[in-house]
């Protein structure tokens, strides 16, 4: 019973800040990388950010190097996607994703390398 739950999207104003959860359920996040992804309408998915099973390692795409950071806490089995200094740009579906395999500091902001997928938050940037 793998599960991914995104919640935290909204209406937010250029510059302004929004944190994204991903409950995961049916499996641990010690065990398994987690990435997030966006994708606007008209446009191809893509990678945003990965934070790796063990070790703490974190990937970003350039996009939002700087802006955004990726934690979790396994306690909670949750994954969070705090986002700063918004730009309209920014608006997209926001989708939390498992990634199948690696070595426990491994991640990746490709898509074909993540098994389940939620079913994603909106996040509008608008003044």
């Amino acid at each position: 019973q793998v599960q991914l739950v995104e919640s935290g999207g909204g209406l937010v104003q250029p510059g302004g800040s929004l944190r994204l959860s991903c409950a995961a359920s049916g499996f641990a996040l010690d065990d398994w990388a987690i990435g997030w992804f966006r994708q606007a309408p008209g446009k191809e998915r893509e990678g945003v950010s990965c934070i790796s099973r063990s070790h703490g390692l974190t990937v970003y795409d350039d996009s939002v190097k700087g802006r955004f950071t990726i934690s979790k806490d396994n306690a909670k089995n949750t994954v969070y996607l705090e986002m700063n200094s918004l730009k309209p740009e920014d608006t997209a579906v926001y989708y939390c994703a498992r990634l199948r395999t690696g070595s426990p500091r491994y991640c990746s902001t490709r898509g074909y390398e993540y098994d389940y997928w939620g079913q994603g938050t909106q996040v509008t940037v608008s003044s």
